[in-house]
């Protein structure tokens, strides 16, 4: 019987699998080998080349996998001049959106073999800029509020730039849900309740995201021939929700900006005795995860966190290693999740 070559003495382990643990590292050439292919074929898909076919990338991150090779970030970053480090540039993780949006940007720059630094931006960004330039980071994302304050601020040369919930412009990829045709499908489905004016409890007036909020509730009504009430403004939290609740005392139908404020106002109202949505329906805009258990249950606008992550260290990385970027804002798709409360 001819011996298997990997194994000796009786072993079930690999050789491969010895040599890792005789040397506490899986190389670049035991993968190769458990592949079968060259060891320039696994260092192109560490290096995410796209001169790979997607059978032999399969195969080779499939090897990696049941290897456990992790690359060297140092020598990978001698080889190409890249650090594989993004940073993440926020002004809050106070915000529900914030926070979900750390983690799936967390979570997405990983699966691309990139890590993720996190700074506050105060109310000069710049500073946060040159902190990430002093960590040699490849280029940033800018979440949210943070990105109101990119225009005019000092970028250190060669930071590349993605900004969620912003225009394009300046040198930056914008990416954003559809927050403005979010606003107009709940709107539009207020309105088909027959309730009469659909008020709006916005976010801060310095704020993307509430801005085309704002501008879809508004041309929903407009295109419905009803006169838009007075917007009343907020912060994000659930208690100015709750304050505003009380000034919208007499409001049949209430959009909210998002969640948070809308849990405020159903407080507000359950405290005054009026009954959701049987007096006042009302709906919300993000789809937290205990949006389902409010009571009653929220109907909302559903963001995609997860896509709007990906979408955009996927560009990011694109720019970082100088594939044609987008000019144009990349919208991605907000849905109307219909429950209890409207």
């Amino acid at each position: 019987m001819t011996e298997d070559p990997g194994l000796s003495d009786g072993s079930q382990e690999s050789a491969p699998r010895r040599r890792r643990a005789a040397t506490g590292r899986v190389s670049m050439a035991m993968v190769a080998a458990r592949s079968g292919v060259s060891g320039q074929t696994v260092s192109r898909v560490v290096n995410d080349s796209p001169r790979v076919d997607p059978a032999t990338r399969e195969r080779v991150e499939r090897a990696m996998a049941e290897l456990g090779y992790r690359p060297h970030r140092a020598a990978r970053a001698l080889r190409t001049g890249r650090s594989q480090t993004i940073g993440l540039v926020v002004t809050t993780l106070a915000t529900v959106g914030n926070s979900r949006m750390l983690q799936a940007t967390a979570e997405a720059a990983a699966e691309r073999g990139y890590a993720l630094t996190l700074v506050t931006a105060s109310a000069d960004i710049g500073e946060a800029f040159e902190r990430l330039a002093e960590q040699e980071v490849d280029g940033a994302i800018v979440l949210n509020e943070a990105s109101a304050r990119i225009s005019g601020a000092t970028r250190p040369p060669g930071l590349r730039l993605v900004a969620v919930d912003a225009e394009p412009g300046d040198g930056v990829i914008a990416v954003h849900s559809d927050h403005a045709g979010g606003a107009a499908a709940a709107t539009r489905h207020l309105l088909a309740l027959d309730r009469g004016a659909v008020h709006h409890l916005a976010g801060p007036v310095d704020s993307f995201a509430a801005a085309q909020r704002e501008r879809g509730w508004r041309e929903a009504l407009a295109a419905a021939g009803v006169t838009a009430p007075d917007v009343v403004r907020g912060d994000w939290t659930a208690e100015a929700g709750y304050g505003a609740g009380r000034l919208l005392a007499d409001a049949t139908a209430v959009f909210c900006a998002n969640d948070q404020m809308a849990l405020g106002v159903l407080r507000a109202f359950a405290e005054t005795g009026r009954r959701v949505p049987e007096d006042v329906a009302v709906i919300g805009f993000d789809d937290v995860p205990d949006a389902a258990n409010y009571r009653p249950p929220l109907t909302t606008v559903r963001q995609d966190f997860t896509t709007l992550a990906h979408r955009a260290v996927q560009a990011l990385i694109a720019e970082i290693e100088g594939a044609d970027s987008r000019t144009e804002a990349d919208v991605i798709p907000t849905s109307l999740v219909v429950r209890g409360s409207a």
